[in-house]
């Protein structure tokens, strides 16, 4: 019972509760409890901040539930979780009405909105996911690699029309060319 008591404290990220429970009860830990902060900082970036987020994550569900052929499930999860929401936020209607249409298909793989069961629409999702995190904890959501590159080649274009320099070409190999070769 102690067992499921713990349980009950970590998984919905009581911390504090889950610490004296197991002092008074002796109880052992299945985590570390600074992971249950990192959890519940995640939940919150997520549910409590941005709906947005929490609605692709749930139509992301509703495409794994379509992808396993568990069509009345899928039904049933789009009814009770994803429509609530439209209702609140019109504009997830379409994001709603694409993924629900791969229903209508035999084949949802070969029909005119199959990119929603390819890898890349995990992937969107997991960048989502990825990108609130970070701002969650005050980290720049984007890699600035990219930015920079774009800087430099910038930077490069507008000194090519005034000056002679040993440039960069091949962003791949980064090295520096002499322009009188």
């Amino acid at each position: 019972m102690n067992n499921l008591v713990m349980n009950f404290l970590v998984t919905e990220g009581f911390a504090d509760a889950a610490e004296k429970f197991r002092n008074e009860s002796g109880t052992e830990l299945e985590m570390d409890l600074a992971t249950i902060a990192d959890r519940m900082a995640v939940k919150q970036a997520i549910l409590d901040t941005n709906p947005q987020l929490f609605f692709h994550l749930q139509q992301q569900r509703l495409i794994e539930l379509i992808r396993n052929e568990k069509i009345v499930e899928a039904l049933e999860f789009a009814q009770q979780e994803l429509v609530p929401r439209v209702e609140e936020n019109q504009s997830f209607l379409e994001d709603l009405e694409r993924t629900v249409a791969l229903l209508a298909f035999e084949d949802p793989y070969n029909c005119p909105v199959g990119e929603l069961l390819n890898t890349s629409q995990r992937l969107k999702t997991a960048s989502e996911v990825n990108a609130a995190i970070l701002t969650s904890q005050s980290h720049d959501k984007d890699s600035k690699l990219p930015r920079f590159l774009k800087m430099l080649i910038l930077s490069q274009n507008q000194l090519d029309e005034k000056a002679v320099y040993p440039r960069i070409n091949d962003l791949s190999k980064a090295t520096l060319e002499d322009p009188a070769t």
